[in-house]
Parts: C-alpha cells; structure tokens; sequence
C-alpha cells in the first residue's frame, strides 16, 4: 500500500487543466481547415478532384469546404496554398449546414435553450452506439474517461443503458446491420434527448458515403443536437463540442 501511494505521490496530477487552459496539441494535428479562396486558380479543380469524400465543391470560382464530409487526409492541399489545415481542435457545430466552411468563419456550437442547460448542465448521462465504425472514433469517446481528461469532472457519463441516459453518442455510417439497433436505443431514450454525432461517418457516411449498405450517417433517421467532425475527432474536439452544448465554453 505503501508504495502504491508513494508512485500516485510522484506520478502527481495527471489531468488536464481544459479548459480553463488551451490543450498543447502536435504540429502535425490537423485541425480546422483555413480556406484562402483569393488564390485559386480559375478553372484549377485539383482540390475538389482529389478529394476521397467529395467534400469539396467549387462554388463562384472558390472551394466550399463540407466538414462533415472531410477526412482530414490533406489531399486537397494544393500548390498555390489554397487550403491549409491548422491547429485549431474547435469543429462542433449545431446544425449541418454550419459545416460548410468557405468564405466565412466556422459558427462554433452554441448552448442548448435555458431549460435544457439547466436540466443537464450538472450531470448529463451519454449512451454510445458504434453504428457500424472502425473503432477509431470509438477509441476516441472511450479515452475521455482516462485521467488526462476526466469527462466525469465535468458531471458527463457514460452509462451501459439508454433507459438510465439524457443522450445519444452514436459513430458509424449507420449500416443496415445497425440501423434498427440504433432506431431501438433512441426509443429506449427518456424524454427529453439529445443526438450527438461524432466523427464523419456519423454525419454524412464518412468514406462509406456511397455504399448502398449505409445510411450514409445519422441526420436522415435522427434529429441531431451537436455535429463534432473528424476522422476521428480529437479527444479535445469531442470534449470542447460538448462542453459548448452545456454552455460551459
């Protein structure tokens, strides 16, 4: 016990001071997108052609952007430096179509209406469903429970059953296989509840968006709350997204 409690001594506070601190993040993190439409080249599509997703479409002569549909892979990184990815890990939005990224800024995700912040600003309880992903955005929702971040501190939970839970954490392009599953666990869902989508795949299908065998995400079947893109979103962007929904950023 004694040495237990000696290495705990030494091993010290391991939990981030986010948000009160900016989280330091790699330099080779590739957060939001910063589009600079006055140096695309007329007629020049390499972005739009090389993009996985098609995520990204030439409107009036300058790249739009669609988050939801992004990768972040850096394909659609072009010689004349048109789009770039910077370090910014703040992508949650509110509605879908916030996530068009072109000329204007990127409308961070506002708070929920007073009576839902006050319902779930001290203790909000999360029911994830992987519909039919990778597991990468999966890893990602499981590592905010280890002592780095601490989602507990923030009186969010993971629970084991919908009936126990305030929301719907879902990842994956939701495949046939899963679509019944996920349409049954929002059921179980106690009134009022929340849908957060995590990751591309649960927006818009990420690279499954073709595939007969998917929904091609989560917005057709479920009405959704918060929108956090990535493939997979960073830790810190998922963190962020839901910490602006219970207007604590």
């Amino acid at each position: 016990m004694l040495k237990i409690l000696s290495e705990r001594f030494r091993q010290g506070n391991r939990t981030s001071a986010f948000p009160r601190v900016e989280p330091v993040l790699s330099k080779r993190f590739r957060g939001l997108p910063q589009i600079d439409a006055s140096r695309c080249q007329n007629g020049c599509q390499s972005c739009a052609d090389d993009c996985p997703t098609r995520a990204i479409e030439l409107k009036e002569g300058a790249p739009v952007l669609d988050l939801g549909r992004c990768l972040f892979c850096s394909n659609c990184v072009c010689p004349h430096d048109i789009i770039k990815f910077s370090n910014d890990y703040r992508l949650a939005v509110r509605k879908r179509k916030n996530l068009f990224l072109g000329r204007e800024e990127l409308p961070l995700a506002e708070s929920l209406d007073d009576k839902l912040k006050k319902l779930f600003g001290r203790s909000l309880k999360l029911r994830v469903v992987s519909a039919g992903g990778c597991n990468a955005c999966e890893a990602d929702c499981n590592v905010l429970g280890v002592p780095t971040y601490d989602l507990g501190r923030f009186g969010i939970q993971i629970v084991a059953s919908p009936r126990h839970a305030d929301g719907l954490l879902m990842t994956g392009p939701v495949t046939r296989n899963m679509q019944a599953a996920l349409l049954d666990t929002y059921a179980a869902l106690p009134e009022p509840k929340l849908v957060i989508a995590s990751g591309a795949c649960a927006i818009a299908g990420g690279p499954f968006c073709d595939s007969p065998e998917t929904n091609s995400g989560v917005g057709e079947l479920l009405p959704v709350d918060l929108y956090v893109p990535g493939c997979p979103p960073h830790p810190y962007t998922l963190l962020d997204g839901l910490l602006r929904l219970l207007g604590k950023r």
